[in-house]
């Protein structure tokens, strides 16, 4: 039964992928939306009733053996346990929300089929990596995540801007990648299995462990962390995949692709508790990711750029609590951004729709009024993200600064600043494109109008869940740390309890939140401070807007050193490597013509040869 119910719901949307990869194109828009969301709401649906059914044991389906040499066997199976069918939920609900959402948003693209195809097998290999058993069934599904992400950002690849941000996704995620297999590598060397459930005993009942390679094998997968969820120096890549359509943003940045690094630190808890050092290393790489995005969204004027660094910064915050052993409050953070962030990604791409196109938030204004299901939804969106009483961020957020006050007050400081730049760039987004009057053309403003339902009903459903989701894991009383608990090595991270500390962590968050927020008010509401196009940015906000220059650096220390590498050797090495073997080739040819000649058919020539032979044989025997 379990085996069936587990198939079902990882091939429902594989099989929704081959509809629409070879049949959707003549089936019609209307069937391709359908189908595509179906199959994803299929694997929903078996989510909840394998939530609703699971009990203390979880569940290990193995389907056969892989790889088998000598000792070392590695079985192709899946696990079904808490953590998984959290992660479960939300990849397939909002999946199917954006699924949804997709039917109207790319109802005018031609190749909607594709797009359907592309998302629903994306679906596919995320349901893997959660649910696989072992190392290498995950990256199996780590893998299928990077080449749909790269078909995804450069869906629209008559731009040659989108191609080469996804081949920049695809090519930052592959160098990430190899620390994963370098990880995986010395895991299974070290405990010879990759299997989760043996590694986690084998892991803490050894009786004597070398720490040096348990901490290269968890640093090796911390870098194919970093590429993956877009941590210092591989972040670079994520803004970038703003190049994809609206829903394609959404997906990557709220509840799939970058949260597959946390997932996989989360799954491999025992090994990063028995590397604190390591654990240090991702917690001041967590947060100097958080300040250093947030910081960088403060003068973006791109409606999805700002909300793509918000998405490196709360990352960023993701891996501050990892770093502090703090699993269940990344995994809560996890859940309650999936809700904001979808919501937000979904509301500009309804506002894009709206302006026809229009991403840049200087062109906006005056959208409350046309669009106020949109706007009432980020709104609450917005609130959530920028940690406000009592809605979903508050609680996450404020329990990764919790542990970081106790844990570091310095890192505490930092979390701070960039939750409170946070507050600050998101009601920026808001001013500018909600309130004043609309500074779009008049074919805009004519034209302008709210969403379709398709649109709008997974915004108010997601805006809902943004505001009610920090219910699951309150101060005193964590269902989430319960429910979890049986995932980490060393038992579930005692949740906060309301102490006068803890009180005063949480009016400082909030307070901090409102000043970013009243800030942003004064200067974009009460002043109408407008970004202009013309006003040539300088000082330190130039260095903001341009992302501090690391692509230029990359540039420069990289790409531009290979592309010089890769000229010598094609206009010097290769062409005289090829001279040489044309050379040989030739001078054999030349050779060959001249033998030729000797073969003229003479037999007089042939029996001179003959003596000469003898002559030769009998001068080499007698002299």
């Amino acid at each position: 039964m379990n085996t069936n119910l587990v198939l079902v719901l990882l091939l429902a949307p594989f099989l929704g992928f081959l509809f629409n990869v070879f049949l959707g194109k003549n089936a019609g828009k209307s069937i391709v939306g359908i189908v595509g969301t179906l199959s994803v709401a299929i694997s929903f649906a078996v989510t909840l009733y394998l939530f609703d059914s699971a009990g203390q044991e979880p569940i290990v389906i193995d389907l056969f053996d892989w790889i088998s040499v000598q000792s070392f066997d590695i079985n192709f199976g899946f696990l079904i346990d808490p953590l998984s069918l959290i992660w479960l939920l939300f990849v397939t609900g909002i999946g199917s929300l954006i699924h949804l959402y997709s039917i109207s948003y790319m109802h005018d693209d031609e190749k909607m089929h594709s797009f359907f195809a592309y998302l629903n097998l994306f679906i596919f290999f995320m349901i893997t990596l959660v649910i696989g058993s072992n190392l290498l069934v995950m990256f199996i599904g780590w893998e299928g995540v990077g080449l749909c992400s790269y078909l995804l950002i450069g869906f629209w690849y008559k731009n040659q801007d989108y191609n080469d941000a996804a081949k920049k996704a695809f090519i930052m995620n592959r160098i990430g990648d190899l620390g994963f297999l370098i990880g995986i590598f010395i895991v299974g060397t070290m405990f010879n299995t990759l299997d989760f459930t043996t590694l986690k005993t084998a892991i803490t009942s050894a009786a004597d462990i070398n720490d040096l390679w348990i901490a290269l094998a968890a640093l090796a997968l911390f870098i194919g962390a970093t590429g993956k969820s877009a941590q210092l120096p591989l972040y670079t890549w994520l803004p970038d995949a703003m190049a994809g359509p609206t829903p394609v943003s959404a997906l990557i940045h709220a509840a799939t692709m970058v949260t597959a690094g946390i997932f996989m630190l989360t799954r491999l808890n025992f090994l990063f508790d028995m590397a604190p050092s390591v654990q240090n290393i991702i917690a001041i790489v967590g947060a100097t990711t958080a300040l250093v995005a947030a910081t960088i969204a403060l003068v973006q004027n791109d409606i999805k750029k700002v909300l793509a660094y918000s998405t490196v910064s709360q990352l960023g915050l993701m891996f501050l609590a990892l770093g502090l052993g703090a699993y269940e409050v990344a995994v809560f953070h996890v859940i309650t951004h999936a809700f904001f962030k979808a919501c937000l990604f979904l509301g500009s791409g309804s506002v894009i729709h709206g302006l026809h196109g229009e991403q840049d938030m200087r062109k906006m204004g005056g959208l409350k009024t046309a669009m106020p299901i949109t706007f009432w939804t980020m709104l609450i969106a917005s609130l959530a993200i920028s940690g406000i009483f009592p809605l979903a961020g508050f609680w996450s957020k404020d329990e990764i600064l919790m542990t970081a006050f106790h844990a570091s007050p310095t890192l505490w400081v930092v979390g701070s600043i960039a939750s409170i730049m946070t507050a600050f760039y998101m009601f920026r987004l808001i001013y500018l494109t909600f309130f004043n009057s609309c500074r779009g053309t008049e074919e805009q403003k004519h034209h302008l109008h709210e969403s379709p339902s398709l649109i709008t009903v997974p915004l108010i459903i997601l805006a809902i869940l943004s505001f009610f989701g920090g219910i699951i894991s309150l101060p005193g009383h964590s269902w989430l740390n319960e429910f979890l608990a049986p995932i980490f090595s060393k038992g579930s991270h005692e949740a906060h309890t309301l102490g006068s500390t803890e009180y005063m962590l949480m009016a400082i968050a909030t307070v901090g939140a409102l000043i970013g927020i009243g800030i942003a008010y004064k200067k974009y509401l009460k002043d109408n401070t407008i970004p202009s196009e013309d006003t040539e940015i300088t000082g330190f906000a130039k260095v903001l807007y341009n992302k501090y220059y690391v692509d230029e650096v990359y540039d420069a220390v990289f790409v531009k050193p290979i592309n010089a590498l890769s000229y010598f050797f094609r206009e010097y090495v290769e062409k005289t490597l090829s001279a040489i073997v044309f050379g040989l080739g030739k001078a054999t040819y030349e050779l060959a013509g001249h033998g030729r000649k000797v073969n003229n058919g003479s037999i007089g020539f042939f029996l001179f040869a003959f003596v000469i032979g003898i002559i030769a044989i009998l001068t080499y025997l007698f002299l």
